[in-house]
């Protein structure tokens, strides 16, 4: 079930390369304030859900830094194995390294971006930017907002450094794109 809705945010086009974007098969829009949360928080859920970490944890500990325009729905989705989501508010990049298990990064600048990143480099923490179109901060997921819905881009370099191991179905599934 988990792989239809990944297959529904993109579409199997080219083999997975530095940078990677889904485009073609974006999770629509939603009605209300607003229309990107329910369709971000689909996408991330699915992403956390075919991600692994080397220790197993009964909840995933969200961190979120910065302000997000669109996070405020993740936390609501239900994961399989009956986990849940542990929403922590973080300031600084050296809080991210200990206490989470995925780090959503919200509207910052490029070079605080790369502090968070910095700071979780090597260390079993999904990176998430949500105002990175390009992938310049090295997460190693980078939402994309279109006008007709929601997708994103992976950077393989960003993920073959992290003790987070995707599945290859997620990379699989999307097309090439941007800048490394």
């Amino acid at each position: 079930m988990l792989l239809r809705l990944l297959a529904a945010v993109v579409l199997l086009a080219s083999p997975a390369a530095a940078n990677v974007r889904a485009t073609q098969a974006a999770l629509p829009l939603e009605g209300g304030p607003d229309p990107y949360a329910i369709p971000v928080a689909r996408t991330v859920a699915s992403i956390i859900e075919y991600s692994r970490w080397p220790q197993d944890h009964p909840s995933i500990r969200l961190c979120m830094a910065g302000p997000a325009e669109h996070a405020e729905r993740i936390a609501e989705r239900p994961l399989t194995r009956s986990r849940a989501f542990m929403p922590l508010a973080i300031d600084t990049p050296a809080e991210s390294l200990g206490q989470c298990d995925v780090l959503y990064i919200g509207r910052m600048g490029l070079d605080d971006q790369r502090r968070f990143t910095d700071a979780a480099r090597d260390k079993p923490v999904l990176t998430i930017a949500e105002n990175d179109p390009a992938c310049r901060s090295q997460a190693m997921v980078c939402l994309l907002f279109e006008a007709n819905g929601v997708s994103f881009r992976i950077n393989i370099d960003a993920i073959s450094r992290s003790h987070v191991r995707i599945d290859p179905r997620v990379l699989r599934l999307s097309v090439q794109g941007g800048a490394p």
